[in-house]
């Protein structure tokens, strides 16, 4: 199934994004693509409100995996696979371990660079620019 949306602003994109996690379980990877600068962290901190963190989420560009704790002793793990060059840089991380957790959500930023470690229900998501402020939001799973 797809599904494609726009938004007009990154609060929008970080409402669907909230709204999107809430109906989301445990066990589930999300696959995130797009340009720098599409959205794809903006989308990121929408979604890990939805899941009910309150700390402030940011881009594990440099540290590659964040980890936050959810509700009934599940996960949250946000994963930024930009600097990682592909599965075999991934897996020396343990990045395997986090997508393949049946108690935690997982959320990947760049996935594209490690698309054999994604399950083959992993959710698509492609943010890209319409305008300035617009983003296209094109889910599949």
């Amino acid at each position: 199934m797809i599904k494609e949306i726009k938004t007009g602003s990154e609060q929008e994109t970080g409402i669907f994004a909230e709204n999107f996690a809430k109906a989301i379980q445990c066990g589930t990877v999300i696959a995130l693509h797009g340009d720098l600068g599409a959205g794809k962290t903006v989308f990121a901190r929408g979604f890990a409100k939805g899941l009910g963190i309150t700390e402030n989420v940011i881009s594990p560009t440099y540290t590659i995996i964040q980890e936050y704790r959810i509700k009934d002793r599940k996960w949250f793990y946000h994963l930024d696979l930009y600097r990682i060059k592909d599965s075999n840089s991934a897996l020396a991380f343990g990045a395997d371990e986090y997508i393949q957790s049946p108690s935690a959500v997982s959320l990947i930023e760049w996935a594209e660079r490690v698309p054999e470690l994604l399950p083959p229900d992993t959710i698509h998501i492609e943010i890209t620019h319409v305008s300035q402020n617009e983003r296209g939001i094109k889910i599949q799973n």
